[in-house]
């Protein structure tokens, strides 16, 4: 069993200087990426106005599928216009992990 996670850093629009607006960007964000089967949630910068971290963790029988989902899952934040990507943080977790 392989577990992967990854963490996208994104920079809102100008316009999200308010909580309302950042959901506004957010939920539909969250609600794109769980089509790909994954958990996801908002997990960091909840308190900043313009940014946002976005969470995303998938379990596999295998490393490859695990790697496929979070590719997939990066490309469809990057092809966002209305965010920018700043950064992505990945973690791979295999039976050989202590």
């Amino acid at each position: 069993m392989y577990t992967g996670t990854a963490v996208f850093d994104l920079l809102l629009p100008d316009d999200s200087r308010s909580l309302k607006a950042k959901r506004s960007y957010v939920r539909p964000l969250v609600a794109h990426l769980r089509k790909f089967e994954v958990s996801v949630a908002e997990v960091g910068a909840l308190d900043l106005h313009g940014r946002t971290e976005i969470g995303v963790a998938v379990v596999a029988a295998e490393a490859g599928h695990v790697r496929e989902v979070l590719d997939s899952c990066e490309r469809a934040v990057a092809g966002r216009p209305e965010v920018e990507l700043l950064s992505v943080r990945r973690r791979l977790h295999g039976d050989d992990d202590e």
